[in-house]
């Protein structure tokens, strides 16, 4: 089974690669949660009228498992995704998951399909939270009933398998969130929004969209679905959460471990002037995206219209790697966790 994954979906590729179960729950009003079900992943039946089609009553998340030295696996982080899942779905008006149905889900299907893992450090298992309105109802109102699915796959690199500076276009046309709106959380609607700009990006030979405030259109905010950081004369800086950005959990977590590496950290805005002025200076001298799929990704070029700049010397800078390094030995066992980031599978 694992070979034929793979053979179909080398590596994860477009994430395609699903294992074979999923984890389900379903809520009621009235009623609460059901208790949660290992199933064989399969399609769902759907009736036209369902209201997280019409309505867009959707949130999800990402998160990985890790093969350990061992054998054993861990995720990283869980109970931080368990959080924002809470808070994406109150967002929205849908129920709250419960924090331990969320971490007992994880576990389960790390349980149930770790096996499809190969034991190669390149490779992990991205776990995909998912909630629905499930309701048949074109009402226009929160729905009366939701479903919790959870599934998997097998996972490589975002950008694939060796590390490259991409490089990146900066959209000024379609801003991808608003003050007040749903910026911080993840909800599916906020990511249709983000396609155009991404073809558009495609089709001027880059790899990502840079983000602008909705506002101004000055301030830079996010790469496609992650967030930037910017190294600045030996400071590592980070567009500060303003309710527009999506607090990341490897933002948080790349944060704290610059600063065991003795880097200087600070959240800040930038604008998209500083950025290009201060590469040109050679003051800005490296730019990194980072997220769970996207790990820490160097960021090598700026495309912006007519104009464009190259941070650094175009290539992943030292500080960009000791960070992806770290965190990548932390993920796979290979560093101490002062922290407890790593939640061990039982059983596996």
């Amino acid at each position: 089974m694992t070979n034929q994954i793979l053979a179909e979906n080398p590596a994860g590729e477009h994430g395609s690669a699903f294992t074979a179960h999923m984890i389900s729950a379903t809520w009621r009003d009235g009623e609460g949660w059901s208790p949660l079900e290992t199933v064989a992943l399969a399609d769902i039946p759907m009736h036209p009228g369902t209201i997280g089609l019409h309505y867009g009553q959707v949130v999800f998340e990402g998160l990985k498992a890790h093969r350990q030295p061992d054998g054993s696996m861990a995720v990283f982080r869980p109970a931080e995704n368990a959080q924002r899942f809470q808070r994406s779905s109150r967002r929205l008006a849908m129920p709250e998951l419960p924090e331990e149905m969320f971490l007992a889900a994880v576990e389960e299907i790390v349980r149930a399909d770790e096996h499809l893992l190969p034991d190669d450090p390149s490779l992990s298992l991205y776990l995909r939270p998912l909630m629905f309105a499930s309701e048949a109802n074109l009402m226009l109102r929160p729905a009366r009933e939701y479903r919790f699915l959870m599934m998997a796959f097998v996972a490589g690199g975002f950008f694939g398998g060796a590390v490259e500076a991409v490089r990146v276009w900066v959209n000024r046309a379609h801003p991808r969130a608003f003050p007040g709106g749903t910026g911080d959380v993840k909800c599916a609607a906020n990511y249709a929004g983000a396609f155009l700009a991404q073809r558009e990006a495609e089709e001027a030979g880059c790899r990502q969209v840079v983000w602008l405030d909705a506002t101004e259109r000055r301030w830079v905010e996010e790469l496609g679905g992650m967030n930037l950081f910017f190294v600045r004369d030996g400071r590592i800086i980070t567009p500060r959460l303003t309710g527009t950005l999506l607090p990341g959990v490897t933002r948080k977590t790349l944060l704290a471990l610059a600063e065991s590496l003795g880097h200087p950290v600070s959240e800040d805005q930038l604008s998209l002037d500083q950025w290009r002025d201060e590469c040109r200076a050679g003051s800005l001298t490296e730019t990194f995206a980072c997220g769970t799929a996207a790990v820490v990704t160097p960021v090598g070029g700026v495309v912006d219209g007519e104009d464009g700049w190259t941070v650094g010397d175009g290539t992943p800078g030292p500080v960009t790697m000791g960070l992806r390094h770290a965190l990548l030995d932390l993920q796979q066992g290979r560093l101490a966790d002062p922290h407890g980031w790593m939640h061990p599978v039982r059983g596996t």
